[in-house]
């Protein structure tokens, strides 16, 4: 079993956060601040990529590819990871190459990595063949989500639980590796999942990354809207609340949406922690307003 490697600062962060809190409705709120690990934006993928990387070092890798979204924060943590290591990179983004590159593109290019843009064609089966034509190529799947990855986030819960006595971690729910690791350490009792849209069945993704069933997972599918890559008004409301109570700046894909979920979900009273996976960059990459006439 390979250890993670040395980057970044561990344990992350864990910050009260009792505006906030009291605008929800909560007895205590904490932020675990996984967006300051620090490499390449930091966020979830970042302490993810502690275990893929070394894993593919020794499997004598000397390129990594993955996929992702146009702005995925998978893909630009996966740049700066193989940056860091000295190894190539190359994404496989959905869709075609936007006008010019901003927010994670534009990350993902100052970090040397080769841009695919796949079109109209599934990324996956373009990363497929870009694994099987390149030698020394190590594929990542969507969002660094493998067994491998799991190992991450049981690391953060247990750092959650030798810091902090709380009720439920909240969390954003994309390919499934983050939630996955949680519910490991965890239980799924304790873990709410927001959906994000990222896959089709999301409940799936998390089973099929974990050794044993994990019980009834706690996922709110509410917060999408019309897809992934939309920005709803409750999300909207939950940017500007996280940034005017606690000064905390959020992403409207990945963040927004865990937030906005936590506040559907608040209840009365308890304490919650609120992973905070990072994705600040997609902020000033997305198309769709986030600010509207006051």
């Amino acid at each position: 079993m390979v250890q993670p490697l040395s980057f970044g600062t561990f344990p992350t962060p864990l910050e009260s956060a009792p505006r906030l809190a009291a605008a929800l409705g909560l007895d205590e709120l904490w932020i675990k601040r996984d967006d300051l690990i620090g490499l390449g934006g930091g966020g979830n993928k970042a302490r993810k990529l502690r275990y893929l990387g070394a894993e593919a070092l020794a499997a004598g890798a000397t390129t990594l590819i993955t996929i992702g979204a146009a702005q995925s924060n998978h893909a630009r943590a996966t740049a700066a990871v193989a940056a860091r290591l000295g190894l190539g990179c190359v994404l496989v983004l959905a869709g075609d190459p936007p006008a010019g590159p901003r927010g994670n593109v534009l990350l993902d290019r100052l970090a040397g990595a080769e841009i695919i843009w796949a079109g109209d064609r599934p990324p996956a089966s373009v990363a497929a063949e870009e694994h099987e034509r390149r030698d020394g190529a190590f594929l990542i799947p969507l969002g660094g989500s493998s067994r491998t990855a799991v190992r991450a986030y049981a690391e953060c819960a247990r750092e959650l639980t030798a810091a902090v006595e709380f009720d439920r971690v909240v969390v954003a729910l994309g390919s499934g590796g983050t939630m996955a690791g949680l519910v490991a350490e965890l239980g799924a009792s304790r873990v709410l999942g927001v959906d994000v849209g990222a896959v089709p069945d999301p409940a799936k993704a998390v089973r099929d990354l974990l050794d044993a069933a994990p019980g009834e997972l706690v996922i709110d599918r509410g917060r999408i809207g019309p897809g992934y890559a939309t920005v709803t008004s409750a999300v909207r409301d939950a940017l500007r609340l996280a940034a005017s109570t606690e000064g905390l700046f959020l992403d409207p894909i990945y963040t927004g949406r865990a937030l906005a979920g936590l506040r559907a979900n608040a209840g009365s009273g308890g304490r919650v922690v609120f992973l905070h996976t990072g994705g600040l960059p997609g902020l000033f990459g997305t198309e769709q307003p986030i600010l509207t006439a006051e």
